[in-house]
Parts: C-alpha cells; sequence; structure tokens
C-alpha cells in the first residue's frame, strides 16, 4: 500500500461530497461535463482493476468509494441535464 495513493484518492474523495451537494443545492447541471465525468469514472474502474489483479490492499475501498460518488454524481448531471432540457 501506498500512503501517497492513499492520501490522493481521499483527497479526490473529498471533492465529490462537495460536487454532489452543489449539484443537488443549485438542482443544475451548468457548466458540467459528461466526457470528464466518464473519463473520471474509467480512471476509478482502471485503478479497481489494477487493485484486484495486481495489487490487493486497503486502498481498494478508497476506490470503491470515489467511483461510488462519482457515479452519483453523473447520474446528478443527466438527470439536471434531461430535467432542464425537458422544461425548455
Amino acid at each position: 500500500m501506498s500512503i501517497f495513493e492513499s492520501i490522493m484518492l481521499a483527497c479526490f474523495g473529498l471533492a465529490w461530497p462537495v460536487n454532489i451537494l452543489k449539484t443537488v443545492r443549485t438542482k443544475t447541471a451548468k457548466g458540467r461535463s459528461l466526457l470528464f465525468q466518464i473519463v473520471v469514472f474509467t480512471g476509478y474502474v482502471s485503478g479497481i482493476i489494477h487493485k484486484l489483479l495486481f495489487s490487493l490492499d486497503i486502498v481498494l475501498v478508497l476506490y470503491c468509494l470515489n467511483l461510488l460518488m462519482v457515479g452519483i454524481d453523473t447520474t446528478l448531471l443527466l438527470y439536471y441535464k434531461k430535467h432542464r432540457d425537458t422544461d425548455s
């Protein structure tokens, strides 16, 4: 286990709940990119696969938590983009 990998994932992980709360409060997806969300999601999936195949350790939990938060954030992004489009 790398302490630096853990710190990186913890820092990234702290940003997602803030972003999710902002989206829920403002009820908008303005300035948000689905492509960015997909790239980040793919990165976390790749990290999880690497941990499962080559380096199984507790850091896997951080990858999974971050992936869950990205999934929630992406779901909100899609919901509010669709909601905005149907209101227009």
